[in-house]
């Protein structure tokens, strides 16, 4: 099973993904927690959001901004498949 870090304030995103079958983790500030993480998914509000622009991570990141939440889906099924 995937594991996928979700902004706190994409709540739809987090419970979509849930139903989806993927392990959904709160991306919060200050927490490495990401770093575990299969994708890392953003609001794009804060293009800075946690300092991520200078983090290290090898996960892909989406920036859910204009996107549905199956957009988002199709997007974390091409980059993790």
């Amino acid at each position: 099973m995937k594991r996928v870090a979700v902004e706190k304030s994409l709540g739809n995103v987090r419970n979509y993904l849930r139903d989806q079958g993927f392990t959904v983790t709160d991306l919060e500030p200050n927490n490495k927690n990401f770093q575990n993480c299969d994708a890392i998914v953003v609001s794009g509000q804060d293009s800075n959001f946690l300092g991520m622009e200078d983090a290290v991570t090898k996960a892909p990141v989406i920036n859910a901004e204009g996107m549905t939440v199956e957009d988002i889906y199709k997007q974390l099924k091409t980059r993790l498949s």
